[in-house]
């Protein structure tokens, strides 16, 4: 009893040591749990894809060929250490035959695409800027059309992975959230989604996922990394900053567009035959005397957003969204000039034109995922 008595007066007496030592042990007690539960993540991750390994072929079948373009740059510099620990070792123990290609920089994954060999698969290892060089490269392609039937999976390792959300179920924890894109790369579900086209005067087309912003808010997201020593205000303070140095920050825009139309049935695997000529004729005829006639509005307003609707499967349309001109700094700051951002990369503001490319990918999405768009299909369908 004496020990134990001496044991709190050493504490009271020494309290702010005792204070910082708890700490100190809370922290670390906590960061070993979590690496412990990171493990048995990866465990469990490993062990599934083995049994997707141990699945037998026949003599004449080859291994499944896997290119992954990875770029270590990605999550800021982190990528390639979290492709290595989490994603690499379940490709691996499947059973497939891995290229690993990395990029080196800024635009590379274009070119690479250019070169590339077929393969049964593609997968993408990064954020939302390698993706989308790797989608625009693949249609730059003379041969896209055979080989943008290659199934894509994506392996969220950027900062910004928006395409998961739609593809995975996304988690808080980093290593499930890698673990189980893997996983789904392996069960083989896929889903196809749309591509917009965008294409300037000059310059070649550059397709997206996500879709296209442009405007103030898009301008002032890009400088916010530059009050990272605000902590949780920075998003604020550079709204406010914004404020100071122009107000109010308004655009004008010319946008002229189609209306939606329905979306006919997904087509089956084989070719369909070809209309007899004199359809062809009659339909091309209907089309030069009666053209589907665009809608053309002039806008005023504070940022533009043109995105696909990941979830809709009923109508080929695009979503177009303005930010309406009448907004107060007070608005502005709370909702928290001269470039696009296309699935969050920046280009240079010039006249394009945006075009849906109707299903024109596949990607590799979890079962859970897929059940949930079947389910909202049919919940929003007409009867």
């Amino acid at each position: 009893m004496a020990r134990v008595v001496k044991v709190f007066v050493t504490l009271r007496n020494h309290w702010k040591k005792s204070t910082v030592a708890a700490c100190a042990l809370s922290y670390g007690g906590h960061w070993l749990y979590g690496k412990h539960c990171d493990n048995l993540l990866r465990r469990d991750a490993c062990l599934a894809a083995r049994e997707f390994g141990r699945q037998q072929i026949s003599p004449q079948e080859q291994l499944k060929k896997a290119t992954v373009i990875l770029n270590p740059a990605a999550c800021r510099g982190k990528a390639n250490n979290l492709f290595e620990k989490n994603a690499a070792p379940i490709l691996h123990l499947a059973g497939m035959e891995v290229t690993l290609v990395k990029t080196d920089y800024e635009g590379q994954a274009k070119k690479l695409m250019e070169l590339m060999e077929q393969t049964d698969m593609l997968i993408v290892a990064g954020g939302d800027g390698t993706l989308q060089e790797v989608i625009t490269g693949l249609l730059r392609r003379a041969d896209h059309e055979s080989f943008s039937k290659t199934p894509i999976g994506f392996i969220p390792l950027g900062s910004h992975n928006s395409l998961s959300e739609s593809l995975h179920i996304l988690s808080d924890n980093q290593v499930k959230h890698i673990t189980s894109a893997t996983l789904s790369i392996l069960q083989g579900e896929t889903v196809p989604l749309d591509v917009l086209q965008i294409k300037g005067e000059k310059e070649q087309p550059v397709f997206a996922l996500i879709g296209l912003r442009w405007g103030a808010f898009r301008d002032v997201a890009s400088t916010i990394k530059k009050y990272w020593y605000l902590g949780p205000l920075k998003i604020k303070a550079a709204h406010w900053f914004s404020t100071l140095r122009e107000w109010p920050q308004v655009h004008e825009a010319s946008v002229s567009y189609i209306a939606p139309t329905l979306r006919p049935p997904d087509l089956p695997e084989q070719k369909p035959q070809r209309p007899n000529l004199m359809y062809r004729i009659a339909r091309r005829l209907k089309n030069y005397w009666y053209p589907p006639i665009p809608g053309n509005t002039i806008f005023v307003f504070v940022c533009l957003y043109i995105t696909l609707h990941p979830l809709n499967r009923i109508d080929d349309s695009l979503l177009v969204c303005v930010e309406p001109d009448s907004f107060t700094v007070g608005d502005f700051i709370t909702e928290g000039a001269g470039f696009y951002n296309i699935d969050n990369e920046e280009y240079e503001a010039m006249s394009v034109e945006v075009r849906l490319l109707p299903r024109k990918l596949r990607f590799f999405c979890s079962a859970e995922r897929r059940e949930q768009l079947l389910t909202q299909v049919l919940t929003v369908s007409p009867a």
